[in-house]
C-alpha cells in the first residue's frame, strides 16, 4: 500500500519534479537585507541552526527564503538538512538523545503526536511574534510558517458550474467517481460543512455525522495516499470532482489549460508548522531562527517558489497581484474558508483516523 504523504513531502516532490537535488551539505549562502534580530554577541556568532524540511528544491526555496535573511540579521549560520523530518525520526533521535535538527517542517500530526508526548520544546513567544502568525495558528509547540488548503477540483468538461461541497454528495446532478484523501483530517471538516454545518460551528468534529455522510457514497470514491495520485486520477478523467491539496489543484489548472480547475470557496485553511525537537543543539537559537523567518519577504519568496501561502498577515499588501489566485493566505481566500482546529486534533486525531479507515476498509 502507498504511504500517506505529508503535504511538507509533497511539496518536496512537486518541487523535484523535473529535477531531483542530491543534499550536499546544504550550507546556506549569500545575503539579504533583515535587520532587528539578535541571538550572538559581538565576539562570538550565535550556535548554527539546522532547518530541517523534506528535501528536493525545497531545500533551494527554504534557503533563500529563511536562511540567507537569518545569517544577514545575526551573523550566524543556517543549514538546511532535506532529509524528512517525519515523527519517527524525531522520536528517535529525541529518545537516543542525538537530536541533530533544530528547526523542523512540520503540522499538525507532528505537534499533535510528538508535542504530548514529551518529544518536542514549547514555542518561545518572548523571541517568536505572535502578532505576526495569522490568528488561531500559533500553538504550544509549534508555530505557523505558511499556509495551504484542502479544496475542491472539478472537471468543467463534466462540471459546467462551479460546484458547492454539496454538490460534491449529488450524483443525479454530477455522475461520476469522487476523489477523497485516504486520511480522515480536512475530508471530515469538507463532508461536514457539505452536509450543512457552518464554517465557524464545525468543532468539535461530529465525526459519526461526517463519517455516515461519507459512507453513503463509499461506492463511487477512489482513495489517494500522495498528492501525485491526487493530480493524475483528475487528469486522467478517474473522477470528476475531487478533494485535494490547493498545490495540485494549481498543477492541474496548469497542466489541463484549466480544463481542471479549483476553488477556495469551502475549503479548509491549515497551517505548516516550525516545531523544535525536544534538546535541539543549538537550543534557544532555533527561537531567534524561527522569529528570523517570520519576515514577510522570506514567506512571499516561498509563496512564488512553493506556492505556500504566507503565515504573516504582513504579508498580504507584498504578494504580487497575479499570485493572489493560488495564495490560501489572500484575504479573499481567507474569508471563504474554515480554519482547522489544532486544540480537537491534538485530543482526538487518532481515533478519528482510525475510524475513517475502518469506516472506508469495511
Amino acid at each position: 500500500m502507498t504511504r500517506l504523504q505529508t503535504f511538507a513531502e509533497d511539496q518536496a516532490e512537486i518541487m523535484a519534479m523535473t529535477r531531483r537535488r542530491m543534499l550536499t551539505g546544504g550550507t546556506a549562502l549569500g545575503v539579504a537585507a533583515a535587520t532587528g534580530l539578535g541571538g550572538g554577541s559581538a565576539n562570538a556568532a550565535p550556535k548554527e541552526v539546522v532547518l530541517a524540511n523534506f528535501g528536493g528544491d525545497a531545500v533551494k526555496a527554504m534557503t533563500e527564503a529563511f536562511a540567507v535573511p537569518y545569517e544577514k540579521a545575526t551573523g550566524g549560520k543556517m543549514v538546511v538538512d532535506g532529509a524528512g523530518p517525519s515523527n519517527g525520526k524525531i522520536k528517535t533521535m529525541v529518545t537516543a538523545k542525538n537530536v541533530i535538527w533544530d528547526m523542523v517542517d512540520s503540522g499538525l500530526a507532528g505537534t499533535g503526536e510528538l508535542g504530548p508526548a514529551g518529544l518536542l520544546e514549547e514555542i518561545d513567544y518572548s523571541v517568536v511574534d505572535k502578532s505576526k502568525v495569522t490568528p488561531g495558528f500559533a500553538y504550544k509547540y509549534g508555530v505557523c510558517n505558511y499556509m495551504f488548503s484542502s479544496v475542491q477540483a472539478w472537471d468543467t468538461t463534466k462540471v459546467k458550474e462551479k460546484p458547492t461541497l454539496a454538490d460534491f454528495f449529488d450524483f443525479q446532478k454530477y455522475p461520476g467517481k469522487r476523489l477523497m484523501r485516504k486520511d480522515s483530517q480536512a475530508m471530515l471538516e469538507l463532508a461536514l460543512m457539505a452536509d450543512g454545518v457552518p464554517a465557524d460551528k464545525l468543532y468539535p468534529l461530529d465525526v459519526p455525522r461526517a463519517l455516515k455522510k461519507i459512507a453513503a457514497i463509499k461506492k463511487d470514491l477512489l482513495f489517494w495516499s500522495t498528492g501525485a495520485e491526487s493530480q493524475t486520477m483528475l487528469r486522467e478523467g478517474e473522477v470528476v470532482m475531487g478533494w485535494l491539496w490547493h498545490t495540485r489543484g494549481v498543477l492541474l489548472q496548469k497542466d489541463t489549460n484549466k480544463k481542471i480547475t479549483f476553488s477556495f470557496d469551502g475549503g479548509l485553511l491549515q497551517p505548516g508548522l516550525w516545531v523544535v525537537p525536544k534538546g535541539n543543539p543549538a537550543g534557544k537559537q532555533a527561537m531567534v531562527g524561527i522569529a528570523s523567518a517570520q519576515a514577510p519577504e522570506g514567506q512571499v519568496k516561498l509563496l512564488a517558489a512553493m506556492g505556500n501561502g504566507p503565515a504573516n498577515p504582513a504579508a498580504a499588501p507584498l504578494v504580487p497581484a497575479e499570485l493572489n489566485a493560488i495564495n490560501p493566505a489572500a484575504p479573499e481566500n481567507v474569508k471563504v474558508q474554515a480554519k482547522i482546529d489544532a486544540d480537537w486534533y491534538e485530543k482526538n486525531y487518532a481515533k478519528a483516523r482510525q475510524d475513517f479507515l475502518d469506516m472506508i476498509a469495511s
